[in-house]
């Protein structure tokens, strides 16, 4: 599979002019804690950038939004800084709205599903969309996993999200899905969440288990309802501008090791789910399994209604993550 990311990858890399500094620094931003996959996949991707390109890259992994916000780190890449973000599919759908889909609710039933729509030919197409926005995709197979609800009380249907407040991160996919749920979604920055679930700002959040618990926000929550609304596929993003500027070497580098570090980080967050769930049930939380035919019911209507998907666009991402 990695040769396929690879190549959907470096398909779209401009031929641009050497960078002349010895030494390329290049800091990458999320807002994650530093106990997650995500941050631990980043530093082993660090490591071995530097390895590779002897010294010549250096990458600094910055946790916990030391950089700033999700959307900090995008505008700071598209100003052309040396700068690369995690990003996932609802974030990218400002820049391209077909690109939602890949975060849309309920769309796959496992992650091979994810794998064959990352590595399609549409992934290229999308890719070249961003970059004319001013990004550019390094890689985009970081699972991170099938989020859920966490709030003082259960939501066995759909019906008992109905006037629910629940925290979503600022972009357009999330805010979509949990109004066709009966909620009404509060947008916050992830720096945020805990204390808004504690003062009851908000009724409930949501995140995959390994997310919930290194933030810690069983603290003010015990209650996990498994929704598994999507199945979460991120990346990583940095400025095409200054893409264009680094060596062609360098930029395979960046590729390969992303890519690989996509796939570290996707296995730790497949293997690693029973244990964050026996870690939650520890300090007090409990698990209820909801109705999943009716939230996928309820939330059918996103693929019709999202704002600039293009009319034939459902039909050929199902026929790419069936294999057809």
């Amino acid at each position: 599979m990695r040769n396929k990311l690879v190549k959907v990858a470096l398909a779209l890399a401009f031929l641009g002019a050497p960078v002349l500094a010895q030494t390329i620094t290049i800091r990458i931003g999320h807002v994650l804690a530093p106990t997650e996959p995500t941050h631990i996949a980043a530093l082993e991707v660090a490591k071995r950038v530097k390895e590779r390109t002897n010294g010549r890259v250096e990458i600094q992994v910055f946790p916990a939004a030391q950089l700033g916000s999700n959307r900090d780190t995008y505008e700071q890449a598209r100003l052309g800084a040396p700068v690369m973000g995690h990003i996932d599919a609802g974030y990218l759908s400002q820049y391209v709205a077909d690109m939602a889909i890949m975060g849309g609710p309920f769309l796959f039933d496992n992650v091979e599903q994810i794998r064959r729509l990352v590595t399609s030919v549409l992934m290229e197409e999308w890719n070249r969309r961003v970059q004319q926005t001013g990004l550019h995709i390094v890689a985009f197979n970081w699972y991170f996993g099938e989020r859920h609800i966490i709030s003082r009380r259960a939501f066995p249907s759909p019906a008992d999200l109905r006037g629910v407040k629940v925290r979503v991160p600022p972009n357009p996919v999330f805010i979509e899905t949990f109004k066709l749920l009966g909620a009404v979604p509060v947008t916050l920055e992830w720096a945020e969440v805990y204390s808004a679930l504690q003062q009851g700002v908000v009724d409930a959040a949501e995140a995959p288990l390994s997310t919930l618990y290194a933030s810690k926000l069983y603290e003010a929550a015990k209650m996990v309802t498994l929704t598994g609304h999507f199945k979460q596929i991120t990346g990583w993003v940095i400025g095409y501008r200054y893409w264009q500027t680094l060596p062609q070497d360098v930029r395979q580098i960046l590729t390969e090791e992303f890519i690989r570090g996509g796939e570290l980080m996707s296995r730790m967050t497949i293997e690693q789910q029973d244990q964050f769930r026996k870690q939650l049930e520890a300090v007090g939380v409990t698990f209820v399994n909801p109705n999943l035919p009716a939230y996928a019911q309820a939330t059918r209507a996103f693929y019709n209604n999202f704002p600039g998907l293009t009319p034939d666009l459902v039909a050929r991402v199902r026929r790419i993550i069936e294999g057809r």
